[in-house]
């Protein structure tokens, strides 16, 4: 019997296997949840239909979260289906790739609409949503970067979205804490996913996180899934309205004894 028999839910993101969001539906599945999975238009069905088939998901339905008739209609369907919702993952983020370089004064109010409401205005109606079905409490979780909180070359406006997020995080907690719901955020450090490969200079960011942070290394993906699997389950009961850092340290450094030695304040 798995840590998550019985349990049901729904991701919000998941678009191919070497992502965070499949991360966590297969630590969530290896424990025995069901899971009902999301695709934002035709082009993603044809590649989040065999993974959730392979995860034997009654449910897979489409939703462009910018469009609140169709996360509306997601529930709809999965109460439907179910009885009750235990746990939601809400890993949907986007900008133009152009809003992502070059002066951050530049940015349209276009492009600034779009990454907001895709990245960060979507959990809230999810959330809102969600509420009437989780009737035996339950987590719901966010997938958020460090590029929130500081600034990370070429992330732009996906920083200021990925801020907005974590507010958001923190004010649903505190609305849905009552009915035992917990609001999570999950920060994960640079891995090699394809949509961290979107960000110009990938590569480098995983150096430099991997010189500095205290673990010296970077972290896997499997990591990641398993920090899903535990807000997701009944381990994380007393904790909301979080932003939890997995990556071996690296929010916690301002600087590095190898920045030190470049510098020539330590010796080598």
């Amino acid at each position: 019997m798995g840590l998550m028999t019985g349990k049901k839910g729904i991701i919000f993101g998941v678009s191919n296997k070497r992502g965070i969001a499949y991360a966590i539906a297969n630590a969530l599945h290896q424990e025995g949840a069901e899971i009902a999975f999301t695709f934002a238009n035709d082009t993603m069905e044809s590649r989040v239909r065999p993974i959730a088939e392979a995860m034997d998901a009654k449910i897979i339905e489409e939703c462009d979260v910018i469009n609140e008739d169709h996360i509306k209609n997601v529930f709809k369907k999965f109460s439907e289906t179910y009885d009750s919702l235990d746990f939601v993952v809400h890993a949907v983020a986007f900008a133009n790739r152009d809003d992502l370089t070059g002066d951050f004064s530049a940015l349209s109010k276009e492009g600034w609409d779009l990454a907001m409401g895709v990245s960060a205005y979507s959990l809230i109606p999810i959330c809102k949503y969600a509420k009437p079905l989780m009737t035996n409490g339950g987590g719901i979780v966010a997938l958020t970067y460090i590029g929130g909180e500081k600034y990370v070359p070429n992330y732009n406006v996906m920083g200021i979205a990925k801020a907005a997020l974590e507010c958001n995080v923190r004010y649903l907690a505190y609305e849905l804490g009552e009915q035992q719901i917990r609001v999570n955020a999950i920060s994960a450090g640079p891995v090699k996913t394809l949509a961290f490969k979107g960000i110009s200079n990938s590569d480098i960011l995983l150096k430099i996180s991997e010189a500095r942070n205290p673990m010296k290394r970077n972290i896997t993906l499997e990591e990641v899934g398993n920090a899903g699997l535990y807000f997701c389950s009944d381990l994380s009961k007393a904790v909301t309205a979080e932003t939890h850092h997995v990556d071996c340290g690296m929010h916690s450094v301002l600087t590095s004894k190898e920045d030190a030695k470049i510098v020539g304040l330590v010796a080598d």
